[in-house]
């Protein structure tokens, strides 16, 4: 199966994820501002670093224009009420710039160290989809009473978020989690990613063309009418003259990786600003991807310039 998405094509977009080394976030957000990047994240994890939501304030404080978005919350970590009361509190003190990035957790390691039983990939998911509906009624004004599996709501109302429809950004695999944002999500994050490896951070990948092609198809499929735009979390880029030298390196530190999933996938970015804009272009008309999330700025800048003025 190989698709072709060329008629459906959408404007790029680009996210710039935080990075940890840097503690001056509001430098980081107006140069990743100026670099031309629509979209500031975080990201949620017990660790020494950031908090996913008050740095974001800080962010949109120290620039005009960029949005801000967790990338992405856990949901097992956060109650849908509490969470949408500050949602909606940062969508006003914002003036209408936050989207909610949120994900069903992994890191087992994190559950272990605040003693929060980890629950089966299922039930995880299972518990976010319901979440993500308490969170579209209230963040939409809704007096919500629920009676669900995991939640019960009693006549809840949070503040109303000021934006129209707070854009949802989705991370998950899985059909039934898919199938699910794919009704209810304004963009999903395309993981591609299999087990949690021993360290509970890093992931086994997923990145053969073939098995994407069956996800995106998948997707478009559950989704029907409803456009849902694609992201891509990509895991790397390496700004190289050469870059066949620079995938098989790729594919040394990773066992699973081949050198035609390196140069291929949407979540590795290799080669020139050229090359790497071109490759970003051909992952777009194949798959539908139009917005791409990175950790590097000066990489990156680049690359942006060139396809906002192609």
């Amino acid at each position: 199966m190989h698709l072709d998405y060329a008629p459906l094509i959408e404007d790029f977009r680009f996210g710039y994820q935080v990075s940890r080394e840097n503690d001056d976030l509001r430098h980081q957000a107006r140069d990743a501002e100026a670099a031309g990047f629509d979209v500031l994240s975080t990201w949620d994890h017990i660790s020494d670093g950031l908090t996913p939501l008050l740095p974001l304030l800080a962010m949109a404080d120290a620039t005009d224009h960029i949005r801000v978005c967790p990338m992405v919350i856990n949901n097992d970590f956060h109650h849908p009420v509490q969470l949408a009361m500050e949602l909606a509190d940062l969508d006003h003190l914002t003036n209408g710039r936050v989207e909610l990035g949120i994900g069903a957790g992994h890191a087992f390691t994190e559950y272990a160290a605040i003693g929060l039983p980890f629950d089966p990939p299922a039930v995880r998911k299972e518990r976010m989809a319901e979440a993500i509906e308490i969170l579209r009624r209230l963040l939409d004004g809704e007096e919500v009473t629920h009676q669900g599996v995991y939640y019960r709501l009693d006549a809840v109302r949070t503040r109303r978020s000021t934006q129209e429809r707070m854009p949802f950004l989705v991370g998950v695999n899985g059909k039934a989690a898919l199938a699910h944002a794919a009704r209810h999500a304004d963009i999903i994050g395309l993981m591609m990613l299999g087990k949690t490896l021993e360290d509970g951070s890093r992931h086994e990948v997923r990145w053969e063309a073939d098995r994407l092609d069956g996800t995106v198809a998948y997707i478009r499929d559950q989704a029907g009418d409803r456009s849902v735009v694609l992201n891509a979390l990509v895991q790397r880029v390496m700004v190289t003259d050469d870059r066949l030298a620079a995938a098989q390196e790729m594919c040394s530190a990773v066992p699973t990786l081949t050198i035609d999933d390196a140069l291929t996938t949407p979540f590795l970015a290799i080669g020139t600003a050229d090359e790497i804009a071109e490759h970003l272009r051909t992952c777009r008309a194949r798959w539908g991807i139009s917005y791409y999330t990175v950790r590097s700025i000066d990489d990156f800048a680049p690359v942006i310039q060139r396809l906002r003025s192609a």
